[in-house]
């Protein structure tokens, strides 16, 4: 009888839980989600893949599906070799695995969402990007220049789970410069294919050929003489090299709600040149139009799998340069509190009108942040946001005060 049925589709992660399911010879049907009426009512959020045992117990998320299809095994030996023998081995092995599907992940979103043409080619955030990536991939060589593996010296869960992570940016952005600097990086990243559990599942890959370049556009074909229909006579030609004009961009929807009586570009220069508690405060609930602009507590929704505070300020920047479609709509700040394995990222934003969707689904991630609408008339919303924009005082989280380390704004 089937242990259960894993719902999967073509991303690069369902390959990690695809190639377990074969190596430790688990029966499990594999299924595509796409064409499964089940999935849909199994799982409302169509989160892949997804997995449901024969008593129907569901399961989802890449690492937690992995690391329980790795607990059903009946060898020991491999349960113990890929989930860790000790209790701070197993917790290495979750901390390499989070960074690599969290913060590895995060830094490729955008320049994936600029080579599949769903945003226009911006220099500056793919730069930022493939600057994240340098980052995190001088992370990784700090402990592969001594280590053969991430967490222990054979290969575990973490490995595969970043292996995974690292093969979309080095299959399509990432290339041979990138792969010069991080030999210990590249080094390991063959290593782990090339291993049992990966040597067919990832036979097709090919390095990136060269790095990520702006997409060019192609020349407007001068129209040939020959074929050009007759003008009227009243008709102005037009010049026989004149490129066609560029279609109008869709507005942005914020953009019907018409000019407010609230200048936003005056308070953030006010925020950015005063002092924020004695003089940019005042000044902001001065002239604050509640009618005109909203105030929400963003939170990040996984916190539980954010590893290094300075990676965690590095996933608030990147979801920054995701919104820059709103940046004229919108203003605020989100801090990193905590430390490093124990932090968390809150914040207060200010947008115009009073629906959060308009402004934040610019950002492809946006759905990883929950968002509680504020009353400004209420003191200790009130007193939040103070604090998230003046960054003095902690951040109460569940009760506990903790520090304020980092943080980013937008403005």
């Amino acid at each position: 009888m089937s242990v259960g049925t894993l719902y999967a589709c073509r991303s690069p992660r369902v390959r990690l839980v695809k190639a377990l399911i074969k190596y430790l010879k688990l029966d499990i049907e594999i299924v595509n989600a796409a064409e499964s009426a089940q999935f849909a009512e199994l799982f409302p959020l169509k989160k892949m893949p997804a997995f449901v045992d024969a008593k129907g117990y569901k399961l989802t998320e890449t690492i937690a599906i992995a690391y329980y299809f790795v607990s059903l095994a009946s060898d020991e030996k491999a349960k113990t070799t890929l989930l860790g023998g000790s209790a701070k081995e197993k917790a290495d092995i979750l901390r390499w695995a989070s960074v690599a599907n969290q913060e590895v992940s995060s830094a490729f979103m955008n320049p994936l969402f600029v080579l599949l043409g769903r945003q226009p080619y911006n220099k500056k955030v793919v730069e930022s990007s493939l600057a994240e990536l340098d980052l995190l991939a001088q992370f990784f060589e700090q402990r592969l220049r001594e280590f053969t593996y991430l967490a222990a010296e054979r290969i575990t869960l973490g490995d595969l789970v970043g292996a995974v992570a690292w093969a979309l940016p080095l299959g399509m952005i990432c290339g041979p410069e990138f792969r010069e600097r991080h030999p210990y990086l590249t080094r390991w990243f063959n290593t782990v294919l090339a291993s049992p559990i990966f040597k067919e599942e990832y036979s097709d890959f090919k390095f990136a050929e060269k790095t990520i370049e702006a997409p060019k556009k192609p020349k407007a074909e001068k129209p040939k003489k020959d074929a050009e229909p007759a003008k009227p006579a009243a008709k102005k030609e037009e010049p026989e090299d004149a490129e066609p004009a560029a279609p109008k961009k869709p507005k942005h929807p914020l953009e019907a709600l018409g000019k407010s009586t609230f200048v936003l570009d005056e308070w953030k220069r006010k925020y950015s040149n005063e002092d924020t508690r004695s003089v940019a405060l005042p000044w902001f609930w001065e002239h604050y139009n509640p009618e005109e602009y909203s105030i929400w507590k963003v939170d990040y929704k996984y916190n539980d799998e954010l590893t290094l505070t300075f990676m965690s300020n590095n996933l608030v920047g990147g979801f920054f340069n995701r919104l820059s479609a709103s940046t004229k709509y919108m203003f605020g700040c989100l801090v990193v509190y905590g430390e490093n394995n124990n932090n968390g990222i809150t914040g207060a934003m200010m947008i115009r009108g009073q629906d959060n969707v308009p402004a934040f689904d610019v950002a492809p991630d946006w759905e990883s942040y929950s968002y509680t609408k504020l009353d400004p008339s209420n003191e200790q919303d009130k007193e939040f946001i103070n604090n998230m924009w003046a960054w003095d005082k902690p951040v109460i989280a569940n009760g506990e005060s903790r520090e304020i380390v980092d943080g980013k704004v937008l403005k």
